[in-house]
């Protein structure tokens, strides 16, 4: 069922969808790849899982019965999740150079970080094309472990999430385009350098990698599933989409976890740059072409990945289109809460499950699509926190520092 509420929200109910009884059979996203991911993360200097925050005001506003938003703006002090995949591809990447070099059967991440392989290290050079958080995640890893970074992005990232990358000591440079242009540069450029791209999406030929970056996704779901452990599983959750890689982590882990127990999964994307909900809703992949103009930056992508419909596909039940304005009201709902709520920081992406829960607020029928009422146990991910701290000020009018204190 197609559902176009107003020019700014509409959503599609995928027929598509597994049963609720279905068993898990995405091929690639594995139980083992997860446990391997949190094992190998949960050693890193700084880890700390990120906290699951409960809003029974906000709840009781947008007549919900729960309400929990997932705060990965703490995460290794990077502002978003994307610090759980990137620099997870990132060791495996140069764990798998340095085992090939010296001969060894395995190594971990204390010996790569002991400085023993230095020279191996030294000489390679992982790269990506990002919107910002990806990036970030690249150069950092690329930082903790010793090896060079060049990150390409496209003319529409803001000169504060380029200078976030370059600070880890990135060599940052422009493709003129949108998202899926840099990605076609990175590529060919990789290709003529001998660099290692480290990319979260997918596309043939090209997948073990992003593979490790959505494992690396699915840590943020493994410690949902143990903080939400004394009490029932949600009933649904909101997950934003670029390429999907996300939203395809969380989806699968918490298929494998709680099986016919699982939530409703809602991929929430812009107007704009819907390549998720147009896929679902042609059945097989789409492109969206265009400047993929929003400012939900992050999901300024117009090509799903590989991995993540494998998962979507069958596994998403829904999925929601939002205009930016819902986005920008979602940032400030969040940094002024009401009800004894606590105020959390979100950057633009970072609130768009929120997003599509105020939508639903205005327009009483796509809360019936999204089976939504006063039952609800709805969980969101508030993927970052202020990664342009200049936007961030701009759209609530604090800083982040003066919405936290």
């Amino acid at each position: 069922m197609n559902l176009t509420v107003s020019p700014e929200a509409r959503a599609f109910v995928n027929p598509a969808a597994a049963a609720a009884a279905a068993p898990y059979t995405a091929p690639s996203l594995t139980a083992a790849g997860f446990a391997a991911a949190l094992a190998e993360i949960s050693s890193w200097p700084g880890y700390a899982p990120t906290p699951l925050v409960a809003l029974p005001g906000l709840a009781h506003t947008l007549g919900l019965g729960q309400l929990f938003c997932k705060d990965e703006s703490g995460r290794f002090g990077l502002g978003s999740f994307k610090a759980l995949g990137g620099a997870y591809a990132v060791a495996n990447v140069l764990r798998h150079k340095v085992m090939a070099a010296r001969g060894l059967a395995q190594l971990g991440s204390r010996e790569l970080l002991s400085g023993a392989f230095a020279d191996v290290i030294g000489a390679a050079t992982v790269t990506c094309a990002t919107d910002g958080n990806h990036g970030r995640s690249v150069a950092w890893g690329a930082r903790l472990f010793g090896c060079r970074c060049v990150i390409y992005v496209h003319e529409h990232v803001s000169p504060g999430r380029r200078d976030a990358i370059a600070k880890y000591g990135a060599d940052v440079r422009e493709v003129k385009g949108n998202y899926d242009d840099a990605v076609k540069h990175t590529a060919a450029t990789a290709a003529a350098e001998g660099w290692t791209v480290v990319s979260d999406t997918s596309y043939p030929g090209y997948r073990e990698i992003p593979l490790d970056v959505m494992h690396g996704y699915g840590v943020m779901a493994s410690e949902i599933v143990q903080q939400m452990a004394a009490g029932p599983a949600p009933t649904h959750v909101f997950a934003q989409a670029g390429v999907g890689a996300l939203a395809a982590a969380v989806c699968a882990n918490f298929w494998q976890h709680w099986g016919a127990q699982r939530p409703r999964f809602v991929v929430v994307e812009p107007t704009q740059a819907d390549c998720v909900y147009r896929s679902l809703q042609a059945g097989h992949p789409v492109v969206v072409g265009g400047a993929l103009d929003t400012v939900m930056a992050g999901l300024a992508c117009g090509e799903v990945s590989d991995l993540a419909w494998e998962v979507l596909r069958a596994g998403a039940q829904v999925a929601v289109a939002v205009d930016d304005a819902w986005a920008l009201q979602a940032m400030q709902v969040l940094a002024a809460p009401t009800g004894g709520d606590p105020p959390l920081v979100a950057g633009e992406t970072g609130g768009v499950g929120l997003a599509a829960l105020l939508a639903a607020q205005a327009h009483p029928e796509l809360k019936r699509a999204l089976a939504l009422d006063e039952n609800s146990r709805v969980l969101l991910l508030g993927s970052e926190g202020d990664t342009d701290p200049v936007i961030y000020r701009e759209v609530v009018g604090r800083t982040a520092q003066e919405v936290l204190a």
